[in-house]
């Protein structure tokens, strides 16, 4: 069983979002053809996405030709709208939860999908996603931050406890990336910034004492390969070791935290996925391609198909077995 854990979609049916709050800076959408469309913001063109994106039968003939089974959808972060009021981001995550449901009525056996929750309010956040929960979704999908606030928020980390109470899976997606105005060109937001923004969010939960106080029952999982995570854990354990004021809120080696979390595989290269695999170990491991984006895997899944020194088994846990435990899906 194969199952793909980080997707993305984009319903074609948002184009009036700022209408619908009066408001301007919203995400919206044009439908450039039957097959094409572009995401706007600010009137402006932002992302040119696919059909995959909003038609659940292109989603599955996709699958279908790379031999995956399962795939959980989670919307495009530009939808988040945590700089919104929480009212409106309650309503737009109620819309988008709703639209996902559709997308997975196609095919519910092949199609799963995570909610979104309007995290600047952690109240709203928690009602909704319960609410998500018992509608049908597997997970909650989040940002890594909201505004300045990092993930030991007491507010954040409340909300990562009534998840637990729940057993709402969490996967913690980078967004609204650092020094946007030092990276304008080149994708340097997404190919720099975004690997920073998750190893932030993790070293944030980290060093900052907040796994002593979450239950470890909580499901979490960084999407990306938890970034520069993997690469910079040995300066972190060094760090800690020679300097207070790095472990003076964390009580235990850094890296000892790595059993309270898992990654995705979306790391493109076979070393990468090597250093990953012996970082966090292949249980914690799961198979996540970015589709249909195209800095994702665009041949899902031969990365770890077609790894030199996986073990059968070990391909095994990171394609399906994993996702099917942690997502609580029957295989």
């Amino acid at each position: 069983m194969i199952i793909d854990i980080h997707s993305h979609f984009y319903p074609d049916s948002i184009f009036d979002m700022e209408t619908r709050f009066g408001s301007g800076s919203w995400p919206g959408f044009r439908k450039v053809s039957a097959e094409k469309g572009m995401i706007t913001l600010d009137g402006k063109d932002y992302r040119p996405i696919y059909d995959a994106c909003w038609n659940p039968a292109r989603r599955i003939e996709e699958l279908d030709k790379y031999g995956v089974d399962i795939q959980i959808m989670c919307a495009t972060p530009i939808l988040f709208a945590y700089e919104k009021p929480a009212k409106e981001s309650l309503e737009c995550a109620k819309l988008m939860n709703d639209e996902a449901l559709k997308m997975c009525e196609h095919n519910p056996r092949r199609l799963k999908t995570m909610c979104q929750v309007p995290l600047q309010d952690i109240d709203l956040a928690c009602k909704e996603v319960g609410r998500a929960m018992e509608s049908g979704h597997v997970a909650v999908q989040i940002g890594n931050h909201v505004g300045d606030k990092n993930l030991d928020d007491e507010g954040l980390i409340t909300f990562l406890q009534h998840c637990a109470s729940i057993d709402a899976p969490v996967l913690i997606h980078p967004w609204d990336m650092m020094s946007p105005e030092r990276m304008p060109n080149y994708m340097l937001q997404w190919l720099v910034a975004m690997p920073a923004e998750t190893q932030l969010s993790i070293l944030s939960l980290i060093l900052s004492g907040a796994f002593e106080r979450l239950p470890k029952s909580l499901k979490l999982c960084f999407a990306h390969g938890g970034g520069s995570f993997a690469y910079l854990m040995g300066r972190v354990d060094n760090a800690w070791r020679e300097r207070d004021i790095v472990r003076k809120d964390c009580p235990n080696l850094p890296s000892s935290y790595v059993n309270r979390f898992f990654v995705d595989s979306a790391v493109f290269s076979n070393d990468a996925l090597d250093l990953l695999v012996k970082c966090s170990g292949s249980e914690r491991v799961m198979f996540g391609t970015d589709y249909p984006f195209p800095l994702g895997e665009i041949d899902m899944g031969a990365l770890v198909r077609h790894h030199p020194s996986l073990k059968d088994d070990e391909k095994a846990s990171i394609l399906g077995a994993n996702a099917a435990r942690f997502f609580n899906i029957e295989i």
